[in-house]
């Protein structure tokens, strides 16, 4: 009885250690884990930081902005063609202000087209030439001039990437409100390639470059979705390769992380501006998209007082 007693107390004192041992590997497994996804990602990171060198903004900001202060801040996001032996032009781009006392985002997209002072080159033409022009900086100033604020930062996303990007999440889904060649109404599953034709096409779409960029966002919104959600911690490799060789920023990685802690709750409530009085005008055999003045000023003033700017009184 004894022993038989010794024995089982003996092998319950013994059980709660390889308990703990258990616990330790796991540990140990998980934290190796962690740190590789943290590696990779801190990598991903200084590949995607580019600085960019702007020798005059066309709108000076009076205060820098801090992110540990929570100060509203702005940012031009460009959809970039890339071509080879071609810097390419901005088929998208999208302006967001993003202010976390109000715990919002606006968002406004351009239309391409949008004809407007070429700032740095001194001509008028189609917004979306300032970047093959100028590249970033000439594409922020334009921008800039434009829409009468200041942009803080900027992320350029080659639009070829978004096929990568999207394989990189295993796919997403969207919404398609026009059915058009293999794209039936209702909600559809895209893989990469489908996705990049979903984004591009704009002649069979009778908004034209409105319903495109309706497109671009849903893709956006399915890929962020996507990343996200937990599924994807397995495919982080992937997805850090896809965005290091399609996306830069002039964000770096600690302002990314201040921008995760401080700004949650506004990046998540997002308000979307829609372009819709302008008109179409023809100029030399070229055609323009016309923005209407009293709509611009309403736009200027909206993302003026999201920014927490001083306007100019009359």
């Amino acid at each position: 009885m004894r022993t038989n007693g010794g024995t089982n107390v003996k092998k319950k004192r013994k059980w709660p250690k390889y308990v703990l041992i258990a616990l330790l590997v796991a540990l140990i497994a998980g934290g190796i884990y962690v740190y590789s996804v943290y590696s990779n990602f801190t990598t991903t990171l200084d590949t995607m930081h580019e600085p960019v060198e702007r020798e005059q903004p066309s709108v000076e900001r009076t205060e820098i902005v801090e992110f540990d202060q929570q100060d509203p801040f702005s940012v031009l996001l460009l959809g970039v063609d890339e071509r080879e032996d071609d810097r390419g032009r901005s088929d998208t781009m999208v302006v967001m202000t993003v202010n976390p006392e109000t715990q919002s985002t606006k968002m406004v997209s351009i239309p391409r087209d949008t004809y407007t002072e070429i700032v740095g080159r001194g001509t008028t033409d189609k917004i979306n030439h300032a970047y093959a022009f100028g590249g970033i900086e000439m594409s922020m100033n334009t921008t800039e001039n434009l829409l009468d604020i200041p942009i803080d930062y900027v992320v350029q996303v080659n639009m070829e990437g978004f096929e990568d990007i999207v394989d990189a999440v295993d796919g997403v889904t969207v919404n398609n409100a026009l059915a058009f060649d293999n794209f039936p109404e209702g909600e559809i599953e895209l893989n990469g390639e489908q996705a990049l034709d979903y984004v591009q096409m704009r002649k069979q779409d009778p908004r034209g470059d409105f319903g495109r960029q309706d497109r671009q966002k849903q893709v956006i919104q399915g890929i962020m979705r996507k990343g996200a959600s937990i599924n994807s911690l397995w495919n982080y490799k992937d997805i850090f390769d896809a965005l290091g060789q399609n996306v830069r920023t002039n964000m770096t990685f600690d302002e990314m992380v201040d921008v995760q802690r401080n700004y949650q709750d506004a990046v998540a409530n997002v308000d979307q501006m829609i372009i819709e009085d302008g008109y179409g005008e023809t100029i030399n055999g070229i055609w323009y998209y016309m923005m209407d003045d009293a709509e611009l000023a309403e736009i200027q003033s909206t993302l003026k007082e999201h920014l927490e700017l001083e306007q100019a009184t009359e």
